[in-house]
């Protein structure tokens, strides 16, 4: 009887490790540091990692994936995406006819379109709803515990902005007084001490990247576009205090004067980086800080005046050019650049549209794909995704071609793995 069971018990574990396990045979994979494709792709999964790559040996009755010519990449990261809001006309509606249930279903859906698009991680920055709770941390939570399709979720909780700033969402739809009126737990605060405590908030209830918004928006109804709105005292408090819990912090800053203030408090990033001075070009790298220039837009917006509010698109027909020469600038002057698109200003499930843009602006194929992949890793300070390697995560994509020849075949993913579970193949 105690023989049965020593060999029930071995069976049943050689069985469970088998079907943790699976290998993915493909043509190739990108080596995305040394930008080669590597062939031929036999990736070995174990519990959600790559166990190995091209192993001598494989073990025996364990799933075998076979993806024939295709590529194999590490799943792709988008550093800027608002999963609870869509773009529609009126859209500003939503902070009113959404409840936070509502909200959450809806980041849910568009969640899924960016995982299935070969996004395997996000950072949510900034919920764009007046709702207390933190929609996207709950959103990452779900995701966690593999109660939705979704990606891997960054969350920031609520933007960080003044009184009437580009972070107060009753700006938006231009609500009277008493209808919105929001404090440091929504993100909304003025001074040193209240920033602090919008910080601390946000943190307490699981933020893992704040979000401040050190400029007017492109989108803002308030004041002209991209002047300075939190002053540096403010900005170098929130960072100050952030990296007390080795929490990133990313600036949302248009205008010159506001990227330049947020880089001198040591933000982690800047969000658009629309009108870049040459000072600010040299503090950048001076400081080792990221761009996300989510350049796409800037391609799309002209398309979507029609949804816009007339005193948007005055702003956007002046702020669009000088983006584009000043992204231009930043990738030649050699500015670290992260992925980034402001989905749904890029729809949900075309975030790939950002890498043609940033080649548009100078960049090379391999670059751009380092974008959305090792450089997020780096800026997020997360080490275990972001390449094809032993060790990581099993977060794979693959596409039909080679995206250093073609970086439109990433518009078109045809295998999405997460974590060793496989939520699209379409072999």
């Amino acid at each position: 009887m105690k023989q049965y069971i020593l060999f029930l018990i071995i069976f049943l574990t050689i069985t469970s490790i088998q079907a943790q396990s699976k290998l993915i045979k493909a043509s190739a994979y990108l080596d995305v540091k040394s930008g080669k494709l590597i062939q031929p792709a036999n990736i070995l999964i174990e519990n959600g990692l790559i166990k190995s790559i091209n192993p001598q040996s494989i073990p025996e009755n364990i799933e075998v994936i076979d993806l024939g010519s295709k590529i194999l990449l590490p799943g792709l990261m988008d550093m800027h995406v608002h999963l609870n809001l869509d773009f529609i006309p009126n859209y500003s509606t939503l902070l009113v006819t959404d409840n936070a249930s509502k909200s959450a279903l809806r980041a849910s859906k568009n969640a899924e379109a960016t995982l299935m698009a070969g996004f395997t991680t996000v950072r949510n920055i900034g919920q764009v709803h007046p709702s207390i709770e933190l929609i996207d941390v709950s959103l990452a939570d779900a995701s966690d515990n593999g109660w939705i399709n979704a990606p891997r979720i960054i969350p920031t909780g609520h933007m960080l902005g003044i009184t009437g700033g580009h972070a107060d969402l009753s700006m938006q739809g231009g609500f009277a007084e008493t209808v919105m009126d929001l404090g440091p737990e929504y993100g909304i605060a003025n001074g040193t001490d209240e920033f602090v405590k919008a910080t601390r908030y946000q943190i307490k209830y699981g933020a893992k990247a704040i979000k401040i918004m050190a400029t007017a928006g492109v989108t803002s109804l308030e004041g002209p576009v991209g002047a300075q709105q939190m002053t540096t005292e403010e900005m170098t408090a929130v960072v100050e205090e952030a990296n007390r819990h080795n929490i990133t912090v990313a600036a949302h800053a248009h205008g010159t004067d506001g990227i330049i203030a947020a880089l001198q408090a040591g933000v982690t990033s800047i969000e658009h980086g629309s009108l870049l001075s040459d000072d600010a070009i040299k503090l950048f790298i001076q400081k080792g800080a990221y761009l996300v220039p989510t350049t796409a837009l800037l391609d799309i917006m002209p398309l979507s005046y029609d949804k816009m509010n007339p005193i948007v698109v005055e702003k956007a027909k002046y702020v669009v050019p000088l983006a584009i020469e000043s992204h231009e600038k930043a990738i030649k002057a050699g500015v670290k650049i992260v992925l980034g698109t402001d989905a749904p200003l890029i729809p949900h499930g075309k975030n790939a549209l950002e890498l043609s843009a940033m080649m548009k602006r100078g960049m090379n194929s391999i670059d751009a794909i380092r974008a959305a992949t090792i450089n997020s890793a780096k800026m997020l300070k997360i080490s275990d995704r972001g390449e094809i390697k032993e060790g990581l995560l099993a977060d794979i994509i693959a596409v039909e071609l080679n995206p250093l020849e073609d970086i439109k075949t990433l518009e078109n993913v045809k295998f999405v793995m997460k974590g060793g579970t496989i939520y699209k193949n379409e072999n």
